[in-house]
């Protein structure tokens, strides 16, 4: 119980965009991060920020808006959607809340 989401900063990889049956949402990303395994651990990312960085250090800000699967993936939603060259790339898990993150 005492375990929260993870200590130290929280890594991802971005899987794909989400997908539809006809069309593909190119502001909205499958990410799976490192550690979560699990739909119940995975809901309790929903509401977070992630970061990802372009080539230049620039800040891309999304948010996690829930839960893709049983498996721990998540959706994340960016403002502008992402260059295609952000498959399968890292991202961070931006911290809210000091606590969870161990900071």
């Amino acid at each position: 119980m005492g375990e929260g989401v993870a200590k130290g900063a929280i890594e991802g990889t971005i899987l794909n965009y989400r997908l539809g049956s006809k069309a593909q949402h190119p502001k909205e990303y499958i990410v799976k991060f490192a550690g979560v395994r699990s739909r119940d651990r995975a809901a309790q990312l929903v509401g977070r920020k992630v970061v990802w960085y372009t080539r230049k250090g620039r800040p891309l800000v999304g948010k996690v808006i829930g839960v893709h699967g049983r498996r721990g993936v998540v959706r994340v939603r960016f403002r502008k959607g992402l260059p295609g060259e952000a498959l399968g790339t890292r991202v961070k898990l931006k911290s809210d809340h000091p606590r969870l993150l161990g900071n």
